[in-house]
């Protein structure tokens, strides 16, 4: 293994892929790609939980540059989504710089070198001129912390670590949260198990998923006249692009869309669900938008079914053999399964320790003062870091659209360093605070700071109460920034 390239990627999934991708465009072939993982394809690796799909439609969530022309369904399974991360990793020779089973422990930078040293766990270190992290932004699973789980005899299985083997047929089982993976699961889970409780803290906006089979006609037309998928990518991303920017980034302009939106999906809950009770506890009782809604036709129904139970009373504790509400009132179960998502703000930004200049240590930075990014990529003091997974860097609801937009920015940037005969860049202290003052402003029409969020106890809040994972602009807004921001944002060396 060599132990000096011209770039590390953290991260194997797509955010790691495209970048990949834009460096071997712009010349860099002596890459790594360290992945923790077993094999590629990021969450959609890890995560296969059965009823595991994409949640936008799958034209809009794919590079624009590597269509896939045969998803089966408008909303495509898990396991395509995986097949499609493997087809992009040989269709452009990524494999090659991948190596799976390795754990990054921490990056430092060595201002002597100008170079970054990545840590791995074992002992060896190895180098690049640049570091990138594309470590998603749902990577790291939370773990409930609830008193006595580590007691429990049963089965216990989290969403991100899902045992293909075990067995649920005549189970007693119980699933903690009702997010968008639960929404996808329990209908899954009650078709299996013999009894099942759903332990529900916060309800999520549901709304009728217009999914249906892709007819083969129609991929053999995408693939033969690639345009037509074109113009049905583009459909999708502008029902997307109203549906974000409307619905939670211009709130203000646009409240009366929130609250149409609120009544399509109360109507929703209303025809599938029959008793009152339920619907009730169904119900959100904060804002649309505040917490990413999903899309459903068989969530609601399920809880219709006389062996599933809705749980709302908080949990007391978990011993050997069940769950104790607040209330004392206990439920015996065979298997405990954990729906309850990820750690971003405490962990996950970054997902490994980052050591900058002067010994700024990133994580620390972003906790201590607030979370920010420029144009959602780099941050002042961490010179050749690209942090794909940052404050204000998620544009639109398609993550595609995120890391084709922070491609465009490598690629301006990196150009105008080869153009200089630079080796080094750093953002500005100047540049990064005028887009942060921006961000902020912006945010001030969103229902994020308009809306009523207080009980939505959403992943979009970081430990400061603010709303820094989406960008504030529109995805159109977001690429032309990437395309055009003042290179003199930038010190080069």
């Amino acid at each position: 293994m060599r132990s000096h390239h011209d770039a590390i990627i953290v991260g194997a999934g797509f955010g790691g892929m495209g970048a990949a991708i834009q460096l071997r465009r712009l010349g860099y072939d002596d890459l790594v790609i360290l992945e923790r993982e077993s094999d590629l394809g990021g969450t959609w690796h890890v995560n296969r939980y059965p009823g595991l799909a994409v949640d936008i439609p799958s034209a809009t969530y794919s590079y624009s540059f590597e269509p896939n022309p045969y998803w089966s369904r408008l909303y495509a399974p898990g396991a395509e989504l995986k097949k499609y991360a493997e087809h992009v990793a040989d269709t452009y020779d990524l494999r090659r710089h991948m190596r799976f089973g390795t754990v990054v422990e921490g990056a430092r930078w060595d201002e002597e070198a100008q170079l970054w040293r990545v840590s791995l766990a074992g002992g060896e270190t190895v180098s690049a001129v640049y570091l990138l992290t594309a470590t998603g932004f749902l990577s790291q699973p939370k773990m409930p912390d609830i008193p006595g789980i580590e007691t429990f005899a049963g089965k216990v299985i989290h969403t991100t670590a899902w045992d293909d083997s075990y067995d649920l047929a005549g189970k007693r089982a119980a699933i903690i949260g009702t997010g968008a993976t639960a929404v996808q699961l329990i209908p899954e889970l009650a078709k299996e198990v013999a009894d099942l409780t759903v332990y529900q803290r916060t309800p999520i906006w549901v709304t009728a998923k217009p999914d249906f089979d892709v007819p083969k006609a129609v991929q053999t037309l995408f693939a033969r006249l690639p345009l037509t998928q074109k113009v049905a990518r583009f459909g999708g991303s502008s029902i997307l692009e109203v549906l974000m920017v409307a619905g939670v980034l211009k709130y203000k302009e646009f409240r009366p869309f929130g609250k149409v939106a609120e009544a399509v999906a109360k109507a929703h809950l209303r025809r599938q669900v029959k008793d009152p009770e339920t619907r009730a506890k169904l119900t959100p009782d904060y804002t649309f938008g505040c917490k990413r809604p999903t899309f459903s036709n068989t969530f609601y129904p399920t809880f219709n079914k006389p062996h599933v139970h809705l749980e709302t009373t908080s949990i007391a504790s978990i011993d050997e053999t069940g769950i104790v509400t607040s209330d004392g009132n206990r439920t015996d179960l065979d298997v405990l399964v954990l729906a309850t998502g990820f750690n971003l703000w405490d962990v996950n930004f970054p997902a490994i320790e980052i050591i900058g200049r002067d010994g700024k240590n990133l994580g620390k930075w972003w906790r201590d003062t607030r979370f920010q990014a420029y144009e959602g990529i780099t941050m002042p003091g961490f010179p050749n870091l690209f942090s794909l997974n940052s404050p204000y860097s998620y544009s639109g609801l398609s993550y595609f659209t995120t890391i084709e937009s922070q491609m465009k920015h490598m690629d301006r940037l990196v150009t105008e360093m080869q153009k200089k005969g630079a080796t080094v860049f750093e953002v500005t202290q100047e540049a990064n605070d005028r887009f942060l003052d921006r961000m902020t402003r912006n945010l001030e029409d969103s229902v994020f700071r308009l809306g009523s969020c207080a009980s939505a106890n959403s992943y979009y809040f970081n430990q400061h109460g603010e709303a820094t994972l989406l960008r504030p602009t529109s995805t159109l807004g977001a690429f032309r920034e990437a395309g055009r921001f003042p290179l003199t944002d930038y010190t080069y060396a």
